[in-house]
């Protein structure tokens, strides 16, 4: 919808973002798969700081960008993209925190599902719970590269929650119903592809470790978090 376009929250004109975006939390991380992946890249956003980058990987164009924290933030970028620049599939790579004892730091999380606390999904008046899920198609993409590249990784569901801290000790029991990792951002950007009928795939690093305590530092998120980019950019 080109008279959407530019937004409030993006500066890029309509044509100037592909049909393809690889998406981080920290637009630093989409600077870095620009400069990494991209070739001619050209950076058409920088509203409120919130980097995109378009160019071309092995002949197809991609875009890359972030999209902040949290599920309100993403839910922004997302629909904007869906629904105003006619984006057809988005890609979130991110990091997660373990939730399984056999779930280790530097592991792949590929998102099949999210879980969440957020009442994101009451603005769609649904009677009952809806249950936001990836694109099949991407899903399984992903685990054949994973497989094909050697990377160790988990398919499944993972806990998308509002708060960062809280304290609320019932969050301990997702891991009791098997949930692999916890994020920030997933069933909002599942909901705003299944209703504009659009892909999307979340696809994360474990950065710490909720049972052990152990974790990496923002350096190393920034910097070193390249296996997830390498499913991504295999999946255009």
């Amino acid at each position: 919808m080109k008279e959407n376009t530019p937004t409030p929250h993006n500066g890029a004109k309509y044509g100037e973002i592909a049909k393809t975006v690889i998406m981080a939390g920290d637009p630093l991380r989409a600077k870095l798969m620009a400069e990494r992946f991209l070739e001619n890249a050209k950076q058409v956003n920088n509203v409120r700081g919130m980097l995109c980058f378009t160019g071309t990987y092995k002949g197809k164009e991609v875009s890359v960008m972030g999209h902040g924290m949290g599920i309100p933030s993403i839910a922004i970028y997302t629909y904007e993209l869906f629904n105003f620049y006619d984006v057809e599939t988005i890609i979130r790579v991110g990091s997660c925190g373990s939730r399984q004892m056999y779930v280790n730091l530097g592991d792949l999380v590929i998102a099949q599902g999210s879980c969440t606390d957020s009442n994101y999904a009451a603005q769609f008046n649904l009677p009952g719970t809806y249950a936001p899920i990836a694109d099949f198609d991407l899903c399984r993409r992903a685990v054949d590269a994973c497989e094909k590249f050697g990377y160790k990784y988990h398919v499944g569901n993972v806990f998308s929650a509002d708060s960062f801290y809280c304290e609320d000790e019932r969050k301990k029991n997702w891991t009791g119903m098997g949930v692999l990792a916890d994020e920030m951002e997933a069933p909002a950007l599942y909901m705003n592809a299944a209703r504009a009928r659009k892909k999307a795939l979340v696809i994360c690093t474990v950065s710490d470790h909720i049972l052990t305590g152990e974790s990496t530092t923002a350096e190393e998120r920034q910097n070193t978090f390249t296996k997830m980019m390498d499913v991504a950019f295999s999946l255009i």
